[in-house]
């Protein structure tokens, strides 16, 4: 457990599993996480269309610079869109305002527009900036940062472990998914397809129980007394001091943006 959870002094370029394809990728993680944070508080607070226009540019920079696969990332954006088009649809039938048109009666405002394209623009900076400063950490130098800055213990322990048995759910859910239909099951809107899936969501609690008892009891083994001991402690270099110097200049820029043209 203890080889895991070390070493961030190394550059990431080198750590195996933490091996980085962008600059972005050496900068301290927790400098990162605060960053991303900060920014999303940041972009949430912002109203004015330029000021959230300038937050798109400045997350779509940083994806740029981060190189993560391009094609996948914006899968992986599109698909939290799809849910934001509803917003779009519904937000100006509901939102009290200037008319646009009316459809079947219903009126549809400009400030119900606005608020859906708002929250638009928001959603994607904000889930943009994450992936880049966030998203290309390893789950171990997350939890490692988390706990340097102070995350309580068992929230960490909880995120590392649920990205390290998240996919073994799966593939118990998928066997039992299997036999299920090797039995001849199919689904369909009857009481006897709500009953088995409801013993196949009972059963996944069952096992998941057992193993988690069994993960236990052979971390004890271990010598497991509910601390993950870090090997290493991470620095902050000048290197760091001056990404977090140039983006809380990029923050108080959208802040400028947001008090001078809002105010127009």
């Amino acid at each position: 457990m203890t080889s895991v959870l070390s070493t961030i002094d190394k550059p990431l370029t080198e750590t195996g599993g933490n091996r980085q394809v962008s600059w972005i990728g050496l900068i301290d993680p927790r400098i990162r996480i605060l960053c991303a944070a900060t920014f999303a508080v940041a972009v949430v607070a912002c109203n004015d269309f330029l000021a959230l226009s300038a937050a798109v540019v400045v997350a779509f920079g940083l994806l740029s610079v981060s190189r993560l696969p391009a094609m996948q990332t914006l899968k992986r954006v599109a698909t939290m869109d799809s849910f934001i088009i509803f917003i779009l649809l519904l937000l100006p039938f509901t939102v009290p305002g200037t008319q646009m048109f009316t459809l079947w009666g219903f009126p549809a405002s400009w400030e119900g527009l606005w608020q859906a394209i708002e929250i638009a623009l928001k959603a994607n900076a904000i889930v943009l900036a994450l992936m880049a400063l966030v998203g290309t950490m390893e789950p171990v130098t997350l939890g490692h940062a988390l706990h340097s800055l102070k995350v309580p213990a068992g929230l960490v322990h909880l995120l590392m472990f649920t990205v390290r048995y998240i996919d073994v759910l799966r593939e118990e859910y998928l066997r039992l998914r299997q036999a299920m239909k090797a039995r001849g099951f199919r689904p369909s809107t009857g009481w006897h397809t709500y009953r088995s899936f409801g013993y196949l969501v009972g059963m996944m609690l069952v096992r998941s129980m057992e193993r988690s008892e069994r993960i236990l009891g052979a971390m004890k083994c271990r010598g497991f007394t509910g601390h993950i001991p870090l090997l290493d402690r991470m620095r902050f270099r000048p290197a760091d001091a001056l990404f977090a110097a140039g983006f809380c200049a990029l923050l108080l820029g959208l802040a400028a943006l947001e008090v001078t043209h809002g105010a127009i």
